[in-house]
């Protein structure tokens, strides 16, 4: 798949915690997640974030587009390109923390992500994001999303993932 000019490169990351983010086995995480942020913001290629209260309501709606569930851990983000979001997941401390990731997820649930692409300038909606990562659940890769395996210019996931075609 090549980047379409134009473009950049939306990401959703959904995961289900093991535990509630209060609880002590998850503090590293949680006390973790200023910093995983911070850096990605100033990561060459970062575009854009869904800020945390926006993503905290999203979550926890029990009538929205991602179920209610109080464990729900997710970032929806934007990226100049593929390149740029690698780079930012393999190569910075957000590998030491996706390392851990059993500690803290609910690996039977499994982190799941999805990636599209968008017109640059464009910030995508919850619902979109949801959207994309069902079709993707239902219908397997494609040009309306994808994940790492897709995008032929990506490498980074196929050696410094814990399993093959892991997600981030």
């Amino acid at each position: 798949m090549q980047h379409p000019a134009g473009h950049h490169l939306a990401e959703l990351n959904l995961g289900i915690l093991k535990y509630d983010w209060d609880d002590p086995r998850v503090k590293d995480f949680v006390d973790g997640l200023d910093l995983v942020n911070g850096i990605a913001q100033r990561a060459a290629g970062f575009v854009w974030m869904m800020n945390e209260d926006t993503m905290e309501r999203e979550q926890n709606n029990p009538e929205g587009e991602m179920g209610g569930n109080p464990r729900m851990a997710s970032t929806l983000s934007v990226w100049e390109s593929v390149e740029t979001l690698e780079h930012f997941v393999w190569n910075t401390v957000h590998k030491q923390f996706y390392d851990r990731k059993a500690e803290w997820y609910d690996m039977g649930a499994a982190l799941r992500f999805a990636m599209w692409w968008v017109p640059e300038g464009h910030r995508p909606t919850m619902a979109e994001a949801m959207e994309r990562f069902r079709h993707l659940e239902k219908h397997g890769e494609s040009d309306f999303a994808f994940g790492w395996s897709f995008v032929k210019s990506a490498g980074l996931w196929k050696t410094k993932a814990c399993g093959a075609g892991q997600a981030a």
